[in-house]
């Protein structure tokens, strides 16, 4: 069963811990997603935030491996297709996009702008906001269905990391995996 967001208004879904993986300080964390000329994702955690590391806020720039730390991803396909976009966001504004050919296959950089991002934090909620502008995007064409996986990745200073998704499929914490399409955002 898939979530499904009503054309034109946006909605806010909650995150599930992975069962495998500690809450740590976190006691939930919501999505608000919206489709429009850019694709709009406000995450907002919420806990005992003294408990993450939280990456300090720097310029916004592109970089890789985002997901060793706090980190926010959006993955976006058309329906019925197999190929798919992968968007990480953290706290320190840093960003990378990736293009997918399938299921793990066939990575590459994707080549967008730079998404603004903003973010707030007190002792109790993280908010990070990021709009992404996704034209001429031939993967993605602005007239489909968009499935879309939501999830985030939360770091303690131990080391020790927390999965959120939408949805898990059975086994480790896997975000590209089709089960974690569980959103489906239709054209605006």
């Amino acid at each position: 069963m898939r979530l499904c967001a009503v054309k034109g208004h946006a909605m806010n879904f909650p995150l599930l811990p992975h069962p495998d993986s500690p809450r740590g300080g976190v006691d939930a964390i919501a999505v608000h997603a919206a489709r429009g000329s850019t694709l709009t994702l406000r995450y907002v955690s919420t806990g005992d935030l003294e408990r993450l590391t939280i990456p300090e806020p720097q310029a916004a720039q592109r970089a890789d491996e985002l997901w060793n730390s706090t980190c926010f991803e959006a993955f976006l396909r058309a329906t019925g297709e197999n190929g798919y976009l992968e968007f990480n966001v953290a706290p320190s504004r840093l960003w990378a996009a990736y293009s997918f050919a399938g299921y793990r296959e066939g990575m590459h950089d994707l080549t967008i702008p730079a998404p603004a991002i903003s973010v707030t934090c007190n002792e109790r909620e993280l908010v990070l906001q990021a709009h992404i502008v996704l034209e001429n995007i031939s993967c993605l064409p602005r007239n489909s269905v968009w499935q879309v996986g939501l999830s985030a990745i939360i770091e303690e200073p131990n080391g020790r990391k927390s999965y959120w998704a939408l949805r898990h499929p059975p086994g480790k914490p896997d975000f590209h995996h089709p089960d974690c399409f569980a959103l489906e955002l239709p054209p605006p």
